[in-house]
């Protein structure tokens, strides 16, 4: 699959940050139940790797790692079987890195600099992050006006309150859900019933 393949299998990839208090496969489940997925698992803990290892082995799942922030982190993400790539900026080494593994590569863009930079590496798919610290949907507005190719999944603050408003948006054709589990939480019900409303919004 290719980056917007991906990108526009379900309105919202949920981003976790797992530290755990969930079992991975038991809510790769729940997720993939619910109609999400493409999951993205942030190397942020040190259970990361674990966790896509896990999620990996649950049918429909489709597994990635974020905040992948240079060559070693990539390699280790793609050892444990990582689908996808997700980083929260784009540097040359990482990007070309990327590409040349052949994994499909979501970096993140703030300006029209970053976005330049990875169109100059032949991306045109990217993250908005941090979305809402970044300035907004005026922000992404703004940004997307001279880049009419792009497609964005904007990331960082956004809320299952405003997700449709991102989404409405016709440069985006995602969002990065982070509401979709609360840290330390073990309820997996809730997170199923977020997960289902979250599978039924528009891109």
């Amino acid at each position: 699959m290719s980056i917007e393949d991906l990108m526009l299998t379900a309105p919202v990839i949920p981003v976790l940050v797992l530290n755990g208090s969930l079992d991975p496969a038991s809510l790769a489940e729940v997720l993939v139940t619910a109609g999400l997925p493409v999951i993205e698992v942030t190397m942020r803990t040190s259970s990361a790797l674990d966790a896509i290892r896990a999620m990996r082995s649950v049918e429909g799942a489709i597994v990635g790692a974020g905040t992948v922030l240079n060559e070693r982190m990539l390699d280790e993400a793609l050892d444990a079987g990582s689908k996808f790539i997700v980083s929260p900026g784009l540097t040359e080494p990482l990007g070309r890195a990327a590409i040349a593994s052949g994994v499909p590569f979501l970096p993140g863009t703030a300006n029209a600099g970053d976005i330049m930079r990875g169109l100059d590496m032949g991306l045109t798919r990217f993250k908005f992050f941090p979305a809402e610290a970044s300035g907004g949907l005026p922000a992404l507005n703004a940004l997307a006006a001279p880049f009419g190719d792009v497609r964005f999944c904007p990331t960082g603050g956004i809320r299952e309150e405003t997700a449709a408003q991102w989404l409405a948006h016709p440069s985006v054709a995602c969002v990065g859900g982070s509401w979709l589990v609360q840290p330390g939480e073990t309820d997996l019900g809730s997170i199923g019933e977020r997960a289902r409303r979250a599978a039924k919004l528009k891109a």
